[in-house]
């Protein structure tokens, strides 16, 4: 945007002094206020619009990255698709060099590949790489599913029961939601990873689950699997109940194994 100005000039009640207020827009995030007395002094105000989630070059390239993450998750952007910057840059009203920034954040997750004077590309997940983030992400989770069933207190199991109510809500046949069950999903297992209480782990299940999430539209075509995804999460819940740790490290192995097989 270029800059635009408005200017006012006006008398000083009792002073006789003429008082000039100049106001520059610099573009959507600034304006300039100059007050100009007698054509000889002047104060000048600089003020920010920045939004709370754009105060630095650091928040805005974050909030960027989120931008895109959700919209390659919704798959607006769909795997294999170029992003075309310029486009992207001036439907956010950016410059590229925050927008490239938060490319890199998204090609570090996986979600995003970069190839040499082409640009950006949404990834596009092959069977071995599924297999393989599934693997890792049932190593890492039924680990967790042990530690919480050895350890988890009255309080944090009646959190989980919470969300297995609505995991059983969402699956129910007459109102089934298929987007809200995996979001509840999602959680349930981020609370059963809390309870863990394992920093390292969660940063990794939380970057495989990205990749994860690049396939998920493939998993919810496969006619019944929100019921067997449900009767999973029911031996589950069962055997952390029963505080089973080896029970409960099975039956996490086995919701995986069978969410690799709808999902490929």
């Amino acid at each position: 945007m270029r800059s635009a100005a408005t200017q006012s000039t006006w008398i000083a009640a009792g002073y006789g002094l003429a008082v000039t207020e100049k106001l520059i827009f610099r573009n959507l995030l600034e304006f300039t206020l100059f007050i100009i007395i007698d054509s000889k002094y002047y104060f000048k105000l600089t003020i920010s619009t920045m939004t709370a989630l754009s105060l630095s070059p650091r928040a805005l390239y974050e909030e960027v990255a989120e931008l895109l993450r959700q919209r390659i998750f919704k798959r607006e952007l769909a795997p294999g698709s170029w992003i075309d910057e310029l486009k992207i840059a001036e439907a956010y009203g950016i410059s590229r060099t925050p927008l490239r920034e938060a490319l890199k954040v998204l090609a570090a997750e996986g979600l995003v590949t970069m190839k040499v004077r082409r640009g950006a590309y949404v990834t596009e997940v092959s069977e071995r790489d599924l297999t393989e983030v599934y693997h890792l992400l049932s190593l890492l989770e039924s680990d967790a599913a042990g530690v919480v069933a050895s350890s988890v207190s009255e309080a944090q199991l009646e959190a989980l029961n919470l969300l297995h109510q609505e995991l059983e809500a969402a699956a129910r046949p007459e109102s089934q939601d298929r987007g809200r069950f995996f979001e509840v999903n999602e959680r349930f297992h981020m609370l059963l990873l809390e309870i863990a209480n394992n920093r390292w782990r969660d940063q990794m299940v939380a970057d495989l689950r990205k990749v994860m999430k690049l396939n998920r539209h493939n998993s919810l075509l496969k006619s019944g699997r929100i019921e067997e995804s449900l009767k999973e999460h029911r031996a589950l819940i069962a055997a952390i109940r029963e505080r089973n740790a080896a029970l409960a490290v099975q039956r996490m192995q086995e919701h995986f194994r069978n969410g690799l097989e709808a999902a490929t």
